[in-house]
């Protein structure tokens, strides 16, 4: 009886240990399974430093033709969309007030004169005189302001966007908008990082949206001098030739600013993976040890195949570019070609 119970027990411990000792083994081999990754090496490259800003077209000079002073419009010789020159007559408003100061004027000289002879025969003092000459001054620019507001010429070389009366209109404010157009500018916001990178007479390559990938030049006309503490971006201003007059006003401009090139460290575009509920980049590093990590990088430009990494990453490192949607931070591969 004995010698049944050992032999039960026997059988019993030796069940137990072949159970425990299959269990152990699965376990080993899942612990031991590895993924199958390719990598690549990050490398250095020259990358060119080009930045593109989007700005409306603006007229290089925008003037509003008006009178001082309230009058009635006698003519307007002009049309929105004409073309006038500087100099050329546009407005011509009443004339009645210019012909009362005319005769006021005149007899303010009749008085200059006839004091000015009574004072070389000692018939009335300097003093007297000189009163005389100082309201014959204000006459004079009395008469010369009418003058100017009663014939309204264009100051510029331009085309009249705007024209707000008709011929007998009383005008008060804004009677055209005439816009210097040849040359048009933009004003671009740069950030501050290339403050000192900008100048006078650099050359900016320019696209608009309604010419598609045809090219324009310009150049830096103004630099403003201040930043803007809540973009911490600076005022560019950039002149553009327009003699054809094809480049209009209101026009979506692209700005080109080549800044050169630096040397970066550039991957490929297929080691980039993306966060998922972010906009954070990462890639998988293939460690020593033979375990990938997951690091934080900031991305640059994309060029062809490669992107440029900012931050994050040093060249001559390895990086996962296939097989990363199986793995985790941590976790063994097995690298191959």
């Amino acid at each position: 009886m004995k010698k049944i119970n050992l032999f039960f027990i026997a059988a019993v411990s030796m069940s137990m240990l072949i159970a425990c000792s299959g269990k152990t083994a699965e376990q080993t081999t899942v612990a031991e399974k590895v993924e199958s990754v390719k990598v690549e090496t990050a490398t250095v490259q020259s990358v060119p430093q080009t930045m593109t800003y989007t700005a409306t077209v603006q007229p290089d000079k925008r003037n509003s033709i008006s009178s001082s002073m309230p009058s009635r419009i006698r003519e307007i010789y002009v049309e929105v969309g004409d073309y006038v020159k500087k100099g050329q007559l546009l407005v011509e408003l009443d004339a009645s007030n210019i012909m009362q100061q005319k005769v006021q004027l005149d007899n303010i000289e009749l008085e200059y004169n006839r004091a000015k002879e009574l004072v070389a025969v000692g018939g009335a003092s300097q003093q007297q005189l000189d009163q005389i000459t100082t309201q014959l001054e204000a006459a004079k620019t009395a008469y010369n302001n009418l003058l100017e507001n009663t014939k309204l010429l264009s100051p510029v070389n331009g085309v009249v966007t705007a024209r707000n009366f008709d011929s007998g209109d009383l005008a008060q404010g804004p009677i055209l908008t005439v816009m210097q157009i040849n040359p048009v500018k933009i004003i671009i916001n740069v950030s501050e990082s290339e403050f000192t990178k900008v100048k006078l007479g650099m050359p900016i390559d320019i696209t608009f949206d309604v010419f598609g990938d045809e090219l324009f030049k310009g150049k830096v006309s103004l630099v403003y001098p201040t930043i803007d503490p809540m973009t911490r971006t600076f005022g560019v201003e950039v002149e553009i030739p327009n003699s054809n007059n094809r480049v209009r006003p209101g026009m979506f401009a692209r700005a080109t600013i080549d800044f050169g090139a630096k040397d970066h460290v550039v991957v490929p575009d297929r080691a980039v993976v993306k966060r998922a509920g972010s906009g954070d980049r990462f890639v998988y590093v293939y460690n020593n040890d033979g375990t990938v990590s997951y690091v934080k990088v900031e991305l640059g430009r994309h060029i062809d195949t490669l992107y440029e990494v900012l931050s994050g990453l040093d060249h001559n490192t390895q990086v996962v570019v296939a097989g990363q949607s199986r793995l985790s931070d941590g976790v063994k591969v097995n690298v191959v070609e």
